[in-house]
């Protein structure tokens, strides 16, 4: 891999949970959507960022399908939130040369924000730049669920045996189809779990955990992670690896 910005081994593709928006209002006295609007603001900084620094692949974990449990209120704040930030992210994606991919069941949001997400994807399809991906209503068990479903639908029609399945064709069948598996996972605000995210692609990701709120969330804190990243002898299963 080559080195990046002061010799650092910049990870090809880097994954983010973006814990502590509402911790971080709170500590405000704020209310919630005040941390997720600042959230917003930052993953726009840490998209450029990313971008900058050489990463290929940068995925963020943006709504849960256990999101929906949410108070009515704030699950309508964050629709709202989502229909702004659509347009703003489309002119960062333009100014970067960043293209912009979704993944998660689509369909349980509106009309509008659906065909916001199609026109995100298209008009940055021709991007050259690092690829953006964000998890909307996505969970990793709900995505394996629905790579099953289709394996089994196209093993009904005849196109796919068992003897044919490999870890490949799982990888096939999964939202994430074509991007290679994280090597770096950043969780914000120092939760130790996963949350339900990437759970077939973290298999052999480095993680990285950090105390910092994701609205604090910085270039610096980036950096961190990456020099972290960096000293490690990474292992990919056998002892003589």
């Amino acid at each position: 891999m080559e080195k990046g910005e002061n010799g650092l081994r910049v990870p090809q593709h880097i994954a983010l949970i973006l814990d502590g928006n509402g911790r971080w209002a709170k500590k405000r006295g704020l209310p919630r959507t005040a941390g997720h609007r600042q959230g917003c603001i930052t993953v726009e900084k840490t998209v450029e960022d990313a971008a900058r620094l050489g990463v290929r692949y940068l995925t963020v974990y943006g709504f849960s399908t256990e999101n929906w449990k949410r108070s009515a209120e704030e699950v309508g704040a964050l629709m709202q939130l989502f229909r702004y930030y659509m347009k703003r992210l489309l002119k960062v994606a333009k100014a970067n040369n960043v293209r912009v991919k979704m993944i998660g069941d689509r369909t349980r949001f509106d009309k509008d924000i659906i065909e916001g997400i199609g026109r995100l994807e298209s008009e940055t399809a021709g991007n050259t730049g690092m690829t953006f991906v964000i998890a909307v209503n996505y969970g990793g068990r709900d995505e394996i669920t629905r790579a099953v479903r289709r394996m089994m639908e196209a093993a009904r029609a005849g196109t796919l045996s068992a003897e044919e399945v490999t870890e490949e064709t799982v990888a096939s069948y999964l939202d994430t189809a074509g991007i290679p598996d994280p090597d770096l996972l950043i969780r914000t605000s120092g939760e130790l779990r996963l949350s339900n995210y990437l759970l077939w692609q973290l298999a052999y990701s480095e993680i990285y955990i950090t105390d910092c709120l994701w609205p604090d969330f910085n270039r610096e804190e980036l950096i961190r992670a990456i020099r972290q990243y960096d000293q490690r002898d990474r292992r990919f299963g056998g002892a003589d690896e």
